[in-house]
């Protein structure tokens, strides 16, 4: 590829290879096809091999977005599905979050949102959190087969995933290209040409920095500033391993499980599950980590992976004429199954401010770019930050330091105002930012999951204990009659499924 002359993008380099490389190519190739696009990946750079968590954002995007066939990706990439997160977490034995509204919502004939009444039991509060509790995936629809609709998410294994999306890359037009990086020329805040080990000199109008935490274009080239997440996020590495599955049943949930220095995740695929222990290393050795991981999952790998991290996003992610996206932008753990999501944000940006400056963006768009990413990254620092925050289950040095040291960001005001009025929907007038990632709904799943006290409880009438079981108990009778995760893949798979 050559450079334009002009201010018009007409040709983008993707550098780097995972999700992040592949979601940007395809997004730009797919939604603006004039444009050039080439992905450059080395092989010498392998794929961390952990579980994919998503979010409900992910299918919508790639089926309703990028128009990419269910049939194709389910077969190919195997994806099983999440409708939430199990939390070991607080003073419960666990609750649900789910993608569905548990507390943003009240039940009929009772005249309190459904926060005020869960003191002791948060049970059957959304379809979606029934299902979880019974190990069900969807609910039964016509001759027994599950109804798949809804807002779900996926479970992924990253080598599953990568290896679809390049396929999918070939086949909408992407140039793909093996080779290493060496170096990037710049100057005045501009990347003009990348040199690789065997194809030499490369240049384009734009350049999308998908190399990971690497950052070779935004941090190293142009050395954008890094803002640290430090005083909210205080963990640094994960121990990752796993098993292949025996006959364990596959959840339709990630568990985010309470440690002494951190949390494991562990992720549901049909053959294998992952686990990984996120920790901070100021409380514990590398070896001691390990050891505590392997005492509680003994399946795992005796000879530990161990993966280093920073938390944080550089204070700008467009740069002249470098976007970085994913890792290579920010990071933060995967508590709450954030990456795809923020790639997909990302995505979705960048090819709607070029597509709106018709391939010429300006200041304007890319000021705006870094304002609505940068806010985005903020977001998820401070709701994941109320997960640390609040969670009593552990009196370790690690949490307690959380629940001294931990700052709430932009949403303190959130916390004030939750003390005073309790689980109300009016916490929305909070918000910092509007359209929110996580809305209310998010915020109230967390405090009142891990029962954070205010000071204003309800006590209700006899009347209303009876509209609110009667509530609860609606949702369970569907649950309950819900088809579980390998019911659900043994129906798409036969040859009558038909998605609609």
């Amino acid at each position: 590829m050559t450079s334009s002359p002009s201010s018009r993008v007409q040709s983008v380099i993707v550098l780097g290879g995972g999700s992040a490389g592949m979601l940007a190519a395809i997004t730009l190739k797919r939604l603006i096809p004039e444009l050039d696009v080439e992905l450059i990946h080395s092989p010498e750079i392998g794929i961390i091999g952990v579980g994919e968590g998503t979010t409900a954002v992910f299918p919508e995007y790639l089926f309703n977005i990028l128009g990419i066939p269910r049939d194709e990706f389910y077969r190919e990439a195997k994806p099983t599905w999440k409708q939430g997160i199990k939390f070991v977490w607080g003073p419960r034995d666990h609750f649900f979050y789910d993608f569905e509204f548990q507390y943003d919502q009240r039940f009929d004939g009772v005249s309190k949102a459904n926060g005020y009444y869960v003191d002791e039991d948060c049970s059957d509060l959304s379809l979606a959190c029934g299902l979880m509790q019974r190990g069900k995936a969807f609910p039964t629809g016509p001759l027994g087969k599950p109804v798949i609709k809804g807002a779900h998410a996926f479970h992924i294994e990253n080598h599953h995933l990568v290896a679809y999306l390049e396929g999918e890359a070939k086949r909408c037009g992407v140039v793909l290209t093996e080779d290493t990086f060496v170096s990037a020329e710049h100057d005045g805040g501009q990347v003009s040409s990348l040199h690789f080990e065997k194809g030499g000199r490369r240049s384009a109008d734009l350049y999308i920095d998908a190399s990971g935490f690497r950052s070779e274009l935004l941090g190293k080239a142009l050395e954008e500033p890094f803002k640290s997440f430090s005083g909210g996020l205080f963990c640094d590495r994960a121990v990752i391993g796993g098993w292949e599955r025996d006959d364990e049943p596959i959840q339709a949930y990630t568990t985010a499980e309470t440690m002494d220095h951190g949390w494991c995740w562990q992720i549901e695929h049909e053959t294998f599950i992952n686990r990984g222990y996120v920790y901070a290393s100021d409380f514990v050795s590398d070896e001691d980590a390990h050891a505590e991981f392997r005492k509680k999952n003994p399946k795992t790998p005796e000879e530990p992976r161990i993966l280093k991290f920073r938390s944080g996003r550089y204070e700008r992610s467009w740069v002249g004429n470098v976007v970085a996206i994913g890792n290579a932008s920010g990071f933060v753990e995967p508590l709450e199954a954030t990456a795809l999501a923020q790639i997909l944000y990302e995505c979705r940006w960048v090819k709607e401010l070029l597509e709106n400056s018709d391939c010429q963006p300006a200041e304007a768009q890319r000021d705006f770019y870094n304002h609505a990413i940068g806010v985005a990254w903020d977001e998820i620092r401070d709701f994941l930050a109320f997960h640390y925050k609040f969670n009593t289950r552990l009196d370790t040095p690690f949490w307690k330091h959380c629940r001294e040291h931990t700052e709430l960001g932009d949403y303190q005001a959130l916390y004030d105002l939750y003390q005073e009025i309790g689980p109300s929907p009016l916490l929305t007038s909070t918000l910092p930012n509007r359209p929110n990632i996580y809305g209310i709904e998010g915020f109230l799943a967390m405090l009142v999951g891990m029962k954070v006290p205010h000071q204003n409880p309800h006590t209700p009438t006899e009347a209303e204990l009876q509209q609110w079981q009667l509530g609860r108990k609606k949702i369970a009778t569907r649950a309950a009659a819900g088809v579980d995760v390998r019911r659900a893949l043994d129906a798409i798979r036969q040859p009558s499924w038909q998605w609609s």
